[in-house]
């Protein structure tokens, strides 16, 4: 598995092999100082290493080139012209905020006596680079992935069948749902200023379903292909599009990162146990740092504020907890009129947010929502591809029924006793993937450049 995982990082640059590398032997020496140190402060010391280290490397490959240019604009405001000349022609590594943060999670746990370092240098190395997880998460945490790489495993059938399932259902919303609207969300954003706002509205829409086909279906693809090696990983997605406020959409969607800063940033800084004051101050660092972590830029941060502002009102009136461990329409077959409200209701919010998500710039983001409110029109979308918008309509519309059908379980998307309806299902999501498929467009995965 480990020499697996190398070949398929190399496959797209084998000169960041060493990055990973790097940071694994570091971790793994550090990780045995931490759990031998006699002192706190010794053990503080090395967990500071390991620390400083891996953001150093997320630091420079990721944010050097945003930090030197937002200088250079910032002096720019008080009249000095400055050159960037400190800019540099920097390749962000594949994957690189994934397994920096699961490394020093590793570290963390040592240091809080939640787990002890492995002996086995090859087994740590594999839980650092586990390919199916390695560019795109779940960020899976040592307790439960090396864990499982360091024990006996053997073959399960019903384990392999529900991988493949998994990984089946996974290039559907990749390939079907993702990279089909993927033109049109792509030609919306680069000329939003030609577009009236119903044309605006449909994209940033559509932009919410691609991201979340896009980015649930490489989750699914990943949890699938580790069940084929008898590892389970944890779940990174709930439905969150049946969320009923933004508290739950957070604790269904990208699970293993908001858990990450829950439990590495948030509870250390105080969580909910300090005053209202400091637990919101809370908050907001973990939407900003959350929004950071997203990419080297403005919008990012921008988004996270947005969040930030939505989820502390929910928090402050002792709504974020109402709906965890539960599911839309729980007793029954539909959803009552109160949460078809709230859901989309949280939709919405959540879509307004994605502008500031998917735009190039902020100047972007404000044009985009100028242009809204600006050309208030609404007219069918005028675009080569806008004769199938029918199309994708049906389709987005029995995604969505599909998906309330199996809400309470997201692992297992075809579990039907009837092998009649499983070997139908099959066969419309294989020809699904074969009609919707094409060559021209770009099928990189949107969370590849995070």
């Amino acid at each position: 598995m480990l020499l697996t995982s190398y070949l398929f990082y190399s496959l797209w640059d084998w000169r960041f092999l060493f990055l990973i590398l790097s940071s694994t032997i570091l971790d793994f020496f550090v990780g045995q100082r931490i759990y031998s140190s006699d002192s706190i402060q010794l053990k503080k010391r090395w967990l500071w290493v390991s620390i400083l280290f891996n953001l150093g490397l997320l630091g420079f490959f990721k944010y050097y080139n945003f930090f030197i240019d937002s200088w250079v604009d910032f002096v720019s405001v008080f009249g000095y012209e400055l050159k960037s000349a400190w800019t540099l022609q920097i390749i962000l590594p594949v994957g690189i905020s994934f397994y920096t943060f699961q490394t020093m999670s590793y570290s963390l746990d040592i240091y809080y006596k939640r787990i002890t370092p492995s002996r086995n240098f090859i087994s740590f190395a594999t839980f650092v680079s586990f390919f199916p997880q390695l560019v795109a998460g779940p960020i899976e945490r040592a307790s439960n992935l090396l864990s499982q790489i360091t024990a006996k495993r053997t073959f399960n059938y019903k384990q392999c069948t529900e991988g493949l399932k998994l990984i089946l259902w996974g290039l559907f919303k990749k390939v079907v749902i993702a990279d089909s609207i993927a033109p049109i969300v792509d030609d919306i954003f680069a000329n939003y200023s030609t577009y009236p706002a119903s044309t605006l509205i449909l994209g940033v829409s559509l932009f919410s379903f691609q991201v979340y086909g896009d980015f649930s279906g490489y989750s699914d693809i990943a949890i699938g292909t580790s069940k084929l090696f008898g590892i389970e990983l944890m779940s990174n997605f709930k439905f969150p599009n049946f969320s009923r406020n933004v508290t739950e959409y957070w604790q269904r969607w990208h699970i293993s990162l908001s858990t990450w800063f829950r439990h590495y940033v948030y509870i250390p800084l105080g969580g909910s146990r300090v005053n209202k004051l400091k637990s919101v101050r809370n908050i907001a660092i973990i939407f900003l740092v959350s929004g950071f972590w997203h990419g080297a830029n403005w919008t990012f941060i921008a988004w996270g504020a947005i969040h930030a502002i939505l989820y502390i009102p929910v928090f402050l009136m002792e709504k974020n907890r109402i709906y965890m461990n539960t599911v839309v329409a729980e007793n029954s077959w539909f959803p009552s009129i109160k949460e078809v409200i709230q859901i989309i209701l949280t939709f919405f919010l959540i879509t307004f947010s994605r502008i500031f998500f998917r735009s190039e710039s902020i100047t972007d983001a404000y044009s985009f929502l100028l242009q809204i409110y600006s050309d208030f029109r609404f007219e069918t979308y005028q675009h080569p591809l806008g004769y199938r918008m029918i199309d994708y309509f049906i389709l987005l519309i029995v995604f969505i029924l599909y998906e309330f059908i199996i809400r309470r379980n997201e692992r297992a998307p075809f579990n039907f006793k009837s092998k009649t309806v499983r070997f139908i299902l099959y066969t419309l999501v294989i020809l699904g993937m074969l009609l919707f498929y094409d060559d021209s467009i770009d099928r990189s995965f949107i969370y590849f450049q995070f």
